[in-house]
């Protein structure tokens, strides 16, 4: 194409496109979505937003037909009006998981438990649906694998249906691609609000311990500490040496006895403990202090008893509250090791408020070329199984389901801030300074 000159059409197969978006909101979703969409537009391909993730689509059948306006919406110019920069998401989202029975190839050959599946792919077929767009974090990613492998299970002939999926999670924890949209924009958000706890805290002469958001890795909690100036960040990647240790306990469910590795609450509650000391030797009594909700993937049993689980496995966090857990725990350690002297630590949960802000310049463009990706893809390579994914100046790379979620056991892996990278040092670096002698 030469400067100054839009591209031609493409001859393709595909005629009509759905786009579906799944799991937690990200700001910079509607850049996504409005983008894909026009550019299947201007290629002459009808374009369909499925409304709730894959909610609607698991509840087809004879009974319950495909309804525009409940399970999906016409994506069409005037849809599409000024939405590159809205907050929210205009399709809606969810968390239903079609693939929840299948974990292992075997499983693929399996009626009852590839159902959903089914369910899923025909209810697209009764959309006349030539090709799928999935935008969503890990777990939506491997469903995107699942239904792509469970149609090549199909018998030849039938319809295939072909599937790219787009990177989204404010965590950031995505193999295949540096940044993914939402996270710098969640990021400045939570880090404000980080910000103004600093000056409350410093007002009264007390402490915040935070809860950020960040299931898997410290993505969000390292960028939340770096940009808001707290005194001390703690992720799952810190939870090793004498900060880990083995627990064995009694499944509630099974009966089973089982081991797991832990983190050493005590030790954790006596870092935080040493941090704030050493910022009173500085004359400061107070401070900000971040932790990754991930860690309460590491807490021993006791803390998890009876702690519902979603449809993916995950912990009900929020159920949990880890950041006033820890904050109790905080405030016994640190009057015992003043002698009696207590300080007030107040602890609050983060990251709803930044999920469907209004997306920062970068966010839009990412989410943006990411959006062109889904139709380069599809139309222009003919490409089917692959994760849009960008590196450089915004360089589109198309990376295979294969290379990121492991064919036996249909898990994606966690892409965690590699300790003592440069990145990881920097956090560290910024924190309030505490002497490393144990004894102190």
């Amino acid at each position: 194409m030469n400067t100054l000159e839009s591209p031609s059409s493409v001859a393709t197969p595909i005629k009509k496109v759905a786009i579906l978006f799944a799991g937690g909101p990200a700001p910079g979703a509607n850049a996504v979505i409005s983008t894909a969409a026009a550019s299947f537009i201007r290629n002459g391909i009808q374009v369909l937003g499925i409304r709730h993730g894959y909610s609607g689509l698991m509840e087809f059948g004879p009974e319950r037909p495909m309804t525009e306006g409940r399970d999906w919406i016409p994506l069409d110019q005037k849809a599409l009006r000024r939405t590159r920069n809205s907050a929210g998401i205009i399709i809606g989202t969810a968390r239903s998981n079609p693939g929840k029975k299948v974990s292992s190839p075997e499983h693929l050959d399996d009626a009852e438990k590839t159902k959903p599946l089914r369910t899923v792919y025909d209810a697209l077929c009764s959309l006349g649906v030539d090709a799928l767009v999935s935008i969503g974090g890990d777990d939506t990613l491997k469903t995107a694998n699942k239904l792509q492998m469970f149609q090549r299970k199909m018998p030849a002939g039938a319809k295939q249906i072909p599937v790219v999926h787009l990177p989204k999670t404010i965590d950031n924890d995505y193999w295949g691609i540096d940044f993914t949209f939402g996270y710098f924009t969640a990021v400045e958000t939570l880090a404000g609000e980080v910000r103004n706890l600093l000056a409350d805290a410093e007002a009264g002469r007390n402490y915040f311990l935070v809860e950020s958001m960040g299931r898997s890795a410290g993505w969000l909690a390292y960028g939340v500490a770096i940009a808001g100036e707290a005194s001390l960040v703690i992720s799952v990647e810190d939870i090793r040496g004498k900060y880990r240790t083995t627990e064995t306990y009694t499944d509630e469910t099974s009966g089973e006895s089982k081991t797991r590795d832990v983190m050493e609450v005590d030790e954790v509650i006596r870092r935080i403990v040493r941090t704030m000391l050493a910022r009173e030797r500085e004359g400061k009594e107070f401070g900000v202090i971040v932790v990754a909700e991930g860690l309460a993937e590491l807490l021993p049993h006791k803390f998890l008893a009876g702690v519902p689980r979603d449809d993916h496995g995950h912990i009900a966090i929020s159920q949990l509250n880890l950041g006033r857990t820890l904050a109790k725990l905080v405030g016994e350690e640190y009057k015992k090791v003043t002698g009696g002297k207590s300080r007030k630590i107040v602890g609050l949960q983060l990251g709803y408020e930044a999920r469907c802000a209004r997306p920062h310049a970068f966010d839009v463009m990412l989410g943006s070329q990411l959006g062109v990706g889904a139709y380069r893809s599809l139309v222009e390579q003919g490409m089917s199984g692959v994760m849009v994914s960008v590196s450089g100046q915004l360089d589109l790379r198309y990376v295979p389901f294969e290379d990121l979620v492991d064919q036996t056991t249909l898990v994606t892996k966690v892409r965690f801030v590699e300790h003592n990278s440069d990145f990881h040092k920097l956090a560290r670096f910024l924190e309030t300074y505490i002497n490393n002698d144990p004894g102190k």
